[in-house]
């Protein structure tokens, strides 16, 4: 009777290790893109952003600098406390030095799924390239898919512990977005 709750505990183990690997594949070096698309994190009560949505706002600017695309997107709104998401992300990015001219935000969304339509309303772009936690990369590309021509997703990888707890919930929310339907396109 242990058997099979252990196997299933092991199966999901390994489903969030695979999410986490397939987010760290490495960017072939000649990839360019129209834009690039920090999908958005928590903010704290303080307006900062969350060590999360820092990461991914430092990779999505080195992605910049190295000229992987002219156009940094940041998306995410209004979550516990302002300002946006995307907001955040922005002036961290600026911060950064990334002028605001290259910077398009996207401040309404609350989910991958709106992330990816939201976006795709503001900017008339064929080739992006998404940056979130390594874990998140699989569905993050799946779903941008059904709303860009081509995606490409490059994860972030932040401490053990939040990252452990991530990347199993993720494993739930692929399986979600998979029974409605909502995980098509494709890298």
């Amino acid at each position: 009777m242990i058997l099979l709750p252990l196997i299933a505990l092991a199966l999901w183990v390994l489903a969030a290790l695979a999410l986490d690997r397939y987010g760290l594949r490495p960017l072939p070096q000649q990839a360019r893109f129209d834009a690039i698309v920090v999908l958005g994190c928590r903010v704290y009560a303080d307006g900062k952003p969350s060590p999360a949505l820092a990461r991914r706002v430092r990779r999505a600017v080195e992605l910049y600098e190295q000229g992987k695309a002219p156009l940094l997107v940041l998306t995410g709104g209004v979550g516990g406390h302002p300002p946006s998401e995307a907001r955040a992300a922005a002036d961290l990015a600026a911060e950064l030095g990334v002028p605001r001219s290259a910077m398009r935000l996207e401040e309404a969304s609350t989910s991958t799924e709106e992330n990816a339509r939201f976006a795709a309303e503001l900017v008339d772009v064929r080739r992006v390239l998404i940056v979130s936690d390594a874990y998140h990369v699989f569905r993050g590309e799946r779903v941008f898919g059904r709303y860009f021509e081509e995606v490409r997703g490059v994860g972030s990888v932040g401490l053990n512990y939040p990252r452990v707890v991530g990347s199993l919930r993720e494993v739930l929310a692929v399986g979600g977005y998979a029974l409605t339907g909502r995980l098509g396109g494709g890298a």
